[in-house]
């Protein structure tokens, strides 16, 4: 789909300028940089982002640091 959007000329040329040292088309640049920013500010996206750190997080702990956790996360009011 095509589409027109207006963004201010200082932009527009930094814009070039990185699209042209990447290599990358115009419409290959503002289409990553797009789904950056919606990968980044959907809820659904940040929340699997959240989830893949935690898991990361748990495969690398060891007991007692878990265990230790567990009890102070247990003694605070929430």
């Amino acid at each position: 789909m095509k589409i027109a959007v207006s963004i201010p000329d200082r932009m527009f040329e930094k814009a070039e300028r990185f699209a042209r040292q990447k290599k990358k088309s115009r419409s290959a640049l503002y289409r990553l940089a797009l789904a950056e920013y919606l990968a980044r500010h959907t809820p659904e996206q940040v929340t699997e982002a959240m989830d893949r750190v935690c898991t990361e997080l748990e495969e690398g702990q060891d007991m007692f640091v878990a265990s230790a956790a567990h009890l102070v996360l247990k003694r605070i009011e929430w």
